[in-house]
C-alpha cells in the first residue's frame, strides 16, 4: 500500500491544485448536496441526458452485474459501464487517469482505504443520499452540512467455521480464549490471505499480544488461501476449525448440507464496501442516482440476495471495522504488524 500512497498523491496533485484555486461550489458539489423531495426525478432526468455511468467496484462474484441489471431495468434509459477490479487494481487505473487529467469514473464502490486516500487528495465529492438516516453513524464518513463522503453499503462477517462431524459441538468455541482449548491443539487453520490479516488484527486489539503468544502453542496452521477456499477444507474435514471463515460463504454452503456452524466471536471483523462520487464525475446526474440505488431499498435487496451483511441490520453480534477512525498510514503500519504476528504463528522453536 506504501507504493500506492505515494503514485496517488503525485497521481492527484493536480486536481488538489485546482480544487485549491476557487471555494465556489462545483455544479456536480450543488448537485450532490440537493435534498429536495423532486431529487430522483432531478437525477433521472438529468442522467437520461448522459446517457450512462462508469462504476468502478470490488464486488466479487455476479452480484454486481446483478446490482447493475437492477439500477438498469429501473432506469432503463442509463446504462452501467462497469469496471469490476481489487483495491489495488482500482487504485493504479485511478492514478493513471488522474496523472492522465482523464475523467472516466463516476461512482466508485471499494473498500475503505483506498476512499480514504481519495478524499484526503479532494478526489470524492460530499453527498446526500435519500435513505442516509437509516444508516448508522459509524458507517458514514461524515462531510460538511450533513453530507457523507460515502457510506458502507455492504460487509462480510468474519467468525469462526467447524466441522460438526470432526468437532464436537461442546469444544466449539464461543469466543476467542475457546480456541485455546487443549483439544483443539492441531485443529485450528487461518487463511494466509488479508482475511486471516484482518482476524489476527482483531486478536492483537481486543485480547493482546499475550493472547496471541498463547494461541501458537495450539500449532495453528496457515493455509495460504482465500476465507472461501478455507470454508472448503473445513467442510471437507482436512480443517476441524477456521476462526477466518465468513458467514455469507457458510450460509450459501449450508443450503446445500454442508456439515459446519458458524459462530461470532467476541467481536466480529466485517470486511466493508462503500459507496462515493468521483469529484470530476463526467456523468454527474447518473453517478449520484446510482449511489442513491445501491443505498437505498432496491441495491440493498440485491445484495442481501447474495449474503451480503447489511449495515442498517443488527445481527446479535458485535461488529469491528478495522479500518474505521484510521488514516491511511496507521491502516498500513497496523496491516503490517497483523501480518507479521500471522507469519510467526507457524514459526516454531527448535
Amino acid at each position: 500500500m506504501k507504493s500506492f500512497i505515494g503514485a496517488l498523491l503525485f497521481g492527484a496533485s493536480l486536481v488538489s491544485t485546482v480544487a485549491a484555486q476557487s471555494t465556489k461550489p462545483s455544479p456536480i458539489e450543488q448537485l450532490a448536496a440537493y435534498n429536495k423531495p423532486d431529487r430522483e426525478k432531478i437525477l433521472y432526468e438529468g442522467a437520461k441526458s448522459e446517457g450512462k455511468i462508469t462504476w468502478y467496484t470490488s464486488l466479487a462474484g455476479n452480484s454486481y452485474k446483478e446490482l447493475a441489471a437492477a439500477f438498469e431495468g429501473k432506469y432503463p434509459s442509463v446504462k452501467v459501464e462497469s469496471y469490476r477490479a481489487t483495491r489495488a487494481e482500482m487504485s493504479a487505473r485511478i492514478m493513471a487517469e488522474s496523472q492522465a487529467q482523464r475523467h472516466i469514473v463516476d461512482t466508485i464502490e471499494t473498500t475503505i482505504p483506498l476512499l480514504k486516500l481519495l478524499k484526503d487528495n479532494s478526489m470524492l465529492v460530499p453527498y446526500y443520499f435519500p435513505t442516509q438516516g437509516k444508516f448508522p453513524d459509524h458507517v458514514k464518513e461524515k462531510g460538511p452540512k450533513g453530507l457523507v463522503f460515502w457510506a458502507i453499503d455492504r460487509e462480510s462477517h468474519i467468525g469462526l467455521a467447524y466441522n460438526k462431524t470432526a468437532i464436537p459441538a461442546k469444544l466449539a468455541p464461543k469466543n476467542y480464549q475457546g480456541l485455546l482449548r487443549p483439544e483443539l491443539k492441531d485443529k485450528i487453520a487461518f487463511a494466509g490471505s488479508d482475511t486471516g490479516v484482518t482476524v489476527i488484527g482483531a486478536m492483537l486489539k481486543f485480547q493482546g499480544e499475550e493472547y496471541v503468544k498463547k494461541l501458537k502453542s495450539q500449532n495453528p496452521a496457515i493455509h495460504n488461501v482465500s476465507g472461501r477456499a478455507l470454508l472448503d477444507m473445513v467442510i471437507s474435514g482436512e480443517v476441524g476449525v477456521s476462526p477466518t471463515t465468513f458467514r455469507n460463504h457458510v450460509e450459501v454452503s449450508l443450503k446445500v448440507g454442508a456439515p459446519i456452524e458458524w459462530i461470532p466471536m467476541d467481536v466480529v471483523p466485517s470486511n466493508s464496501g462503500s459507496t462515493a462520487i468521483s469529484a470530476k464525475a463526467p456523468h454527474p446526474h447518473a453517478a449520484l442516482l446510482l449511489a442513491d440505488f445501491i443505498l437505498g431499498a432496491g441495491g440493498q435487496k440485491v445484495l442481501e440476495e447474495y449474503e451480503y451483511g447489511n449495515p442498517t441490520k443488527d445481527y446479535g453480534f458485535k461488529r469491528w471495522y478495522p479500518e474505521q477512525g484510521l488514516s491511511a498510514e496507521q491502516i498500513d503500519k497496523l496491516e503490517e504488524k497483523s501480518r507479521a504476528t500471522l507469519r510467526d504463528l507457524t514459526k516454531r522453536s527448535l
